[in-house]
Parts: C-alpha cells; structure tokens; sequence
C-alpha cells in the first residue's frame, strides 16, 4: 500500500472517529491529536516570542539545515519549508542552545523524518513536537558499536518532546539522563541531571534487539538515569520493545499517566538501583506513580511478567491506580513482581507523584483516545507509523533485530510549502485554519 493510501485510510478512520468534532467521539478521547495538552512539571513556552528560522533543505548540515537552525542562539522557533526525510549520515543532533521550539508541524506532507542519526537535549526550555527520528543499523556489522539513542535529554531541565515518533534505536528510543552524582548532596545531584521532562504523545517502537550494540540484545524502550526528577510520560504508545517501557533507575522521582505498553519482551515497567554503580553512596528511594496505564502482552512477551517489577538494591515508593495489565488473550497478569534478592522493597506510596492540575483519563478509555494521539502528524500518518499502531491494535507485529525486518528506512519524495506566519498562532505554532488544514 502506498503511504498516500495509508495515509488517506489513517485520516479518514481520524475524522470518522471525531478527531475535531464535538459530541461523545470526541469526548471519549480525551487527548490531543496534535497540540500540547499537559505539560507536566515542564512549564516552558521554548522559542515563542523568539525569531523564526526557516529549514529551507533536507540536508544533513550546512546553510539552510536543520542542523544549522538548532544551532543558533537566542529565542527561536524553528520552522520546516521542506518534508521528507534528513539522512543524519551518522551524526548526533545535540540542541545546546536554549528558549527553542522545533515546530515538525509546520512540514509539508509526510513530515520530517530522520534516519541514520540521533538527537540529544542538552539544554533548557526546550520544545519538540512532530518529527520521527529513526537511527537504524545505518548498515552496520553486528555487535560494531553503533549505539544511536532516538532521542535523550543530557542534564536538560524544562523540556517538552510531544507528538513525535522514535522508532529502531540501537540504544534507546527516548530517555532522561545525566550525571548520578554531581554535587556532594542529594539536592545536587537532583539539579545536575535532567529534571522537569514531559514526554507526552509519543510512539516508541521497535528498538533493535540484536543488532549493533555492543551489548547485544538492546531493544530498549525509554531509560531514566538515577536522580532525574519531576519526569511525566503522558499518553504514549510502546510497542516491541524488549525491555524498558520504561525502566527508572536509582533515586529517579518519575510519573508514568496514561500510556499503552504492548508486546513487551521481558519486562513492562520497571525500576532498578544498581549497587555497584553507586558504590559508596548513600542509595535514594525511589518514588513511582502508575496511573491509568495500559499493558497488553504479545507474541514476543514472556508469561507471568508483571506490570511494575522491582530489580536492583534500592527501595521504591510505589503508587498505583486504575492500571490494567493483561496478556496477548486477555488474562490478567500481575500487578507487580520482583527479579532481585537484595531485600530491595516496594513501598506503598499513600498519595501520587503528580503534576498539580494533570487528570488521567480512566484506562477503560486510553485504547481508543490513544491511537488517535499518538505520535507525530496523527492527522496524516506516515507508513512506518501506520504499521506500528495497525500492528498494536490487531496484537501482532514482533521484537526486531534491524529496520528491513520492519518497514525500512522511508523514501519519500522531497515536497515543499512556504511558511507563512500569518497562518499559524506563533505562541503555541498551531494552525490557524485547525490541524484538518495541514493535510496536503
């Protein structure tokens, strides 16, 4: 099927099930299809106000890139007169300059892609919103070293990535990081990793199991290094990753609110302070909240594996409501479980580790909300992500060791669109005429 069919089925089922419409479809989704809804304990504008800078080709750098646009200073909202895909050859997108908006809604059809590549955060105030980023073996060996995060925030504080697609990353799709321990307090070492990170909308699929990490198997879904604080996940969609979906490491104060987890491998979500990476320092309790939350095993899933389970030395603080958890027939699996004999324990938390004003939709509801949401440019779906929400609403697809055992890397035809200002609302980089009007 050609993406322009894809596309146009995508869109139609969209608008059929009430994407803009209101009455009880629309009601019943309760989630974005395309702006920010939540923000979490992020509360930046990023670039608005800032100048407007144009990417003008899909090139991997030089004048008119998207490389040279996130590196210049100052507020900024970056803007794309180009669609199609930016071939990274290899090279790391690192944003080290703050107050910037990367607005992938502002393509022309299919959007902007990227492959071969990875992008880091390394800054603050932040906002990226509608691109897919799909690094690949970029063909090579096994086992080489190639270790491509799709996306990862480096002591970032006051960031927002919404609405975007990760997909085959060699390392993992979309994470939180930073140092454990700089600073000698606790509080230091809090403000010297990332902290205040929304990740909300996004699709995070497919991370590569054997394939050039030196590691070997690495499908790895999302990973919050020790000590990030004040991180929501907020309705996204997981699917075929083996593990870490997401996995929250020592001391990290993390929100995981309205997300569907299919097709796992070996673990759902889970939580791990590794002793011998902390050595002698003094192990912090994690805190955790799981609300409203959706995991569905698959083909790929081990039987018996909980929702939540406990590995490592350190204790969690775990709060949990309104969560289902069932395997690829329907049957319940557990709620929580544990792959540790440290005597590390789960601590009922009394109260949720939550954002002030953020309402969870009723799981019994994320299904269908979900699959209208999730994911860059839901109003016109590329193939790739096509197939991996088609993939997790018939309970099929697999775990999978390189991207030509999924869709491939995409070839679409470069298309281009002048970017007016007067047609978008430049605090927020939303349509004038709605999200209907970008389907062209």
């Amino acid at each position: 099927m050609r993406f322009s069919t894809r596309a146009a089925i995508a869109t139609m089922l969209y608008w059929c099930l009430g994407a803009h419409a209101a009455g009880p479809s629309a009601e019943l989704a309760g989630m974005s299809r395309a702006g920010i809804d939540v923000k979490g304990w992020a509360d930046t504008k990023g670039g608005a106000g800032g100048r407007i800078v144009r990417v003008s080709n899909l090139n991997a750098s030089g004048e008119g890139s998207f490389a040279a646009a996130v590196m210049e200073t100052g507020p900024r909202i970056v803007v794309f007169e180009v669609g199609g895909v930016i071939d990274l050859q290899g090279a790391s997108i690192r944003i080290n300059e703050p107050f910037v908006t990367i607005a992938g809604q502002t393509a022309p059809n299919p959007g902007i892609t990227f492959i071969r590549g990875e992008f880091a955060v390394a800054t603050h105030d932040v906002i990226v919103q509608h691109i897919a980023v799909r690094p690949g073996e970029f063909g090579r060996a096994k086992k080489s070293g190639w270790e491509a995060d799709g996306l990862s925030t480096s002591s970032a504080d006051n960031v927002i990535i919404d609405h975007c697609s990760f997909s085959w990353a060699t390392d993992e799709n979309l994470s939180a990081s930073g140092p454990r321990f700089k600073g000698a307090m606790v509080e230091e070492w809090r403000q010297g990793t990332s902290r205040r990170i929304t990740f909300s909308h996004n699709i995070v699929a497919e991370g590569l199991r054997d394939s050039t990490h030196r590691k070997g198997e690495h499908s790895k879904g999302s990973l919050v290094h020790d000590n990030a604080n004040r991180v929501l996940f907020y309705g996204n969609l997981y699917n075929a990753n083996h593990e870490r979906n997401p996995l929250i490491k020592g001391g990290a104060h993390v929100a995981v609110v309205n997300n569907l987890i299919h097709d796992f491998g070996a673990r759902a979500i889970h939580y791990n302070l590794i002793a011998h990476e902390w050595g002698a320092h003094p192990p912090q309790l994690g805190v955790v909240t799981l609300v409203g939350n959706v995991v569905r095993g698959g083909d790929d899933s081990r039987p018996g594996v909980p929702l939540f389970s406990l590995g490592g030395a350190g204790d969690v603080s775990l709060y949990l409501r309104d969560n289902v958890a069932v395997d690829a027939n329907g049957k319940p699996m557990p709620q929580t479980g544990s792959y540790t004999a440290s005597g590390a324990r789960i601590l009922k938390a009394e109260a949720p580790y939550l954002p002030t004003g953020l309402t969870p939709l009723s799981s019994a509801r994320l299904e269908n909300a979900i699959y209208l949401s999730a994911g860059m440019r839901p109003w016109a779906r590329d193939a790739v992500d096509f197939k991996i929400i088609s993939d997790v609403a018939e309970g099929r697809g697999h775990i999978v060791d390189s991207e030509g055992q999924s869709s491939g890397y995409p070839s679409y035809a470069p298309t281009r669109r002048a970017f007016d200002p007067a047609e978008w609302n430049l605090a927020d980089i939303s349509p004038k005429a709605g999200w209907a009007t970008l389907f062209r």
